[in-house]
């Protein structure tokens, strides 16, 4: 049988502990698809066997989101329940630490009229805009990790029977989250270790500008005056450690958000909300998308950047060298969470206040003054490649490698 229960269960303990890092008497709230519910119940009891005060369970069928966005009427898809909202800006409020599992069917929505999902992720994200703020000011611990189902594997590992998929899928996610090793948690404190000895490489370094190139790219990125990087373990507001991302790889900040200029190609393929966009580019003006391009989901890629003024802008830059773990595997997961940890990205919109020295406690016009960028949503895509060249732009002016042919140069 595969996978083994001692696998889901060292998988559960490394959510418990390592990504969320439970603490005595707190709430824990998890949000998993129904096809998770055995990885489910083990966190459930890693998490009272941590000290969880109460541990509250939500769970998402995608296929009856599918058969919504089909045969509802427009009002339904442009709502969003408010009493949804606010149990979870109450959740946040009251210091509960978040657990979810993604895991995407990424052609789920194919067939599905792009308007229709971009006025319900837009109905969605303002609704959950304050509780976002919380998890993205670090206020909250939270993770995400994902679950192998047959609907994804597939996707993954086409052409084979759906045991075969599902096993390889199990396979690749455990090797990518540290289960196979002999003793999971340890690997993790080392990995995070190995991370910041890079954020604080960076940190030293005090780049006014990142300059990329590579076939389709070329671009150039101003970092704000006081932009901080950060990976792997974070701290929330009471000091704890935690992961916000199993698997992670990456190193990232905060762009200027008027200081973008040039153009960007993608090299993975992007899955935002059941619907593929890929072989996409886009250039940017004073940090501005204002002309875009793609191969496949061009009317998604138009109402992602159409969301708001911050969509076309970007919130993140990431750092993450294609002689990596999951790079190495050669696989497109199709899910973002994978393939932003196998690549060098972006994201498009919402900044990280956290990026910023003393970010956390700025209001939205601090923010905006020094050069955090605003939106409802925010969105990673890959630029990464063996053939991407990254130079540092010094305080006073040197340029020097960062990336020579995908990796670290630096």
């Amino acid at each position: 049988m595969y996978p083994t229960a001692k696998q889901l269960e060292d998988y559960a303990e490394l959510a418990v502990k390592v990504g969320a890092n439970v603490q005595k008497e707190q709430i824990v709230v998890v949000m998993a698809p129904i096809a998770s519910a055995d990885l489910v119940r083990l966190i459930v009891r890693k998490a009272y066997d941590a000290g969880a005060r109460n541990v509250h369970v939500e769970y998402n069928d995608e296929q009856l989101s599918l058969i919504k966005y089909k045969h509802a009427p427009e009002e339904a898809i442009a709502e969003y329940p408010i009493w949804r909202a606010q149990a979870w800006e109450q959740f946040a409020e009251n210091g509960a630490t978040f657990i979810q599992i993604y895991s995407p069917n990424p052609d789920l929505l194919t067939d599905v009229d792009p308007e229709r999902v971009a006025q319900a992720g837009k109905a969605a994200a303002e609704a959950l805009n304050k509780y976002r703020s919380y998890l993205m000011a670090h206020k909250n611990a939270w993770t995400l990790i994902s679950y192998a189902t047959p609907e994804w594997a597939a996707k993954v590992f086409p052409g084979i029977s759906e045991e075969e998929a599902v096993r390889k899928l199990w396979e690749r996610i455990f090797d990518a989250v540290r289960v196979d090793r002999d003793d999971p948690l340890h690997a993790w404190k080392e990995h995070n270790a190995k991370l910041q000895e890079t954020v604080e490489l960076l940190n030293r370094k005090r780049y006014k500008q990142l300059v990329y190139e590579a076939p389709g790219t070329s671009l150039t990125v101003d970092l704000p005056e006081k932009h901080v990087w950060l990976g792997g373990a974070k701290a929330n507001a009471k000091g704890v450690l935690f992961n916000p991302n199993m698997p992670t790889e990456e190193v990232f900040t905060m762009p200027s958000r008027n200081g973008v200029n040039g153009s960007v190609r993608s090299t993975k393929p992007l899955n935002y909300r059941g619907q593929l966009i890929d072989g996409f580019s886009l250039t940017f003006k004073d940090g501005k998308v204002v002309d875009f391009s793609a191969e496949l989901g061009y009317e998604a890629l138009e109402k992602l950047l159409n969301t708001d003024e911050g969509a076309r802008a970007l919130g993140e830059v990431a750092l993450v060298p294609h002689d990596s773990p999951i790079s190495n595997s050669n696989i497109v997961f199709y899910n973002t969470l994978f393939d932003e940890n196998a690549s060098c990205h972006l994201a498009l919109g919402q900044a990280y206040p956290v990026n910023l020295q003393g970010g956390a406690g700025m209001d939205e016009q601090e923010l905006l003054r020094s050069g955090a960028n605003k939106s409802l949503v925010h969105e990673d895509f890959m630029i990464g490649s063996s053939e991407l060249d990254i130079d540092g732009v010094t305080q006073d002016g040197k340029r020097e490698p960062i990336f020579r042919n995908g990796n670290w140069a630096i």
